[in-house]
């Protein structure tokens, strides 16, 4: 049985919280990538995540997310992206010790397949890398976040699946009139139907707006897919100040919304944009709020 399956029988599993708010908070400056933090400041990575361990995160991720080699080469750090996901991956397994279980965050490549920005090998070939070292790493789960096209999502899976970890997909629904939609245009059924026929472990919802409006997502993704669900909102919508992500949404009054996702079926509650091990001690204690109720 894998570390996925034992934790979705304990119920309601919490996870962590946003990493490159944090990140911003020890001087990384907005819009650089926090990945190359693994090999040039690993103490700062390690702390983060044994924050996250310490508030009471069952799951924490690792410092990956544009470590795959199509993203690097904005950066000109292609040659480093083996050695980024593996070291991300070990400094997020010693810091969740026997406490914790480690789903490696990995990113949409950036570029627009229909549009021709990019051709299927390429994608392929980059998630492919990606995976291998993080399953090599020691991570007990693929975490593919903040997607927005289907078909990346699918080469993304098909590219991963040899690394031999259960696999989640999560979306980023945050266009439309409502707010249903990813940037791409898919609704919650379209994305969950099109993950089913790839086999994935779970789907799910992260970023793109505040918890009030994760609820309906997470019972669409719930109903279209039949899966366990993912969800990470965004401590609101940020707005800019003095060059720093500034988010109005305080850990209470997140954690507010968690008794309306585990009635719409999430399995997995966490962070994103903006919150901080603050956000998920206070998701902890309305987790066991939901439990005694």
């Amino acid at each position: 049985m894998s570390r996925l399956s034992s934790l979705l029988g304990t119920g309601l599993v919490i996870t962590d919280g946003a990493w490159g708010t944090e990140f911003q908070k020890l001087g990384l400056a907005l819009g650089q990538p926090s990945d190359l933090w693994n090999l040039t400041r690993p103490e700062a990575v390690l702390a983060v995540a044994r924050s996250y361990v310490e508030a009471g995160s069952r799951v924490i991720l690792t410092n990956t997310f544009r470590s795959n080699p199509v993203a690097l080469a904005g950066h000109g750090e292609v040659e480093k992206a083996f050695e980024l996901n593996r070291r991300g991956a070990e400094l997020s397994r010693r810091a969740a010790g026997g406490d914790a279980c480690v789903f490696a965050s990995l990113g949409p490549t950036g570029k627009v397949l229909a549009a021709g920005e990019i051709d299927v090998q390429t994608v392929t070939d980059a998630f492919r890398i990606q995976a291998e070292a993080l399953a090599a790493a020691g991570a007990d789960a693929l975490l593919f976040e903040t997607f927005s096209d289907v078909e990346e999502a699918r080469l993304a899976v098909r590219a991963a699946r040899p690394a031999g970890l259960p696999i989640i997909v999560s979306f980023a629904f945050d266009s439309g009139k409502n707010k249903d939609r990813t940037m791409m245009g898919v609704n919650p059924e379209t994305a969950a139907r099109a993950m089913v026929e790839e086999g994935v472990d779970a789907v799910g919802a992260n970023c793109g707006a505040g918890p009030g409006l994760f609820p309906s997502i997470c019972r669409r993704l719930k109903e279209a897919s039949g899966l366990p669900v993912w969800i990470k909102p965004n401590a609101g919508m940020p707005t800019i100040e003095a060059g720093q992500a500034v988010y109005t949404i305080k850990p209470d009054a997140f954690a507010s919304h968690l008794p309306a996702l585990v009635e719409a079926g999430a399995s997995f509650v966490g962070g994103c944009c903006g919150t901080s091990p603050a956000f998920v001690r206070a998701l902890v204690r309305a987790a066991r709020s939901c439990a005694s109720s």
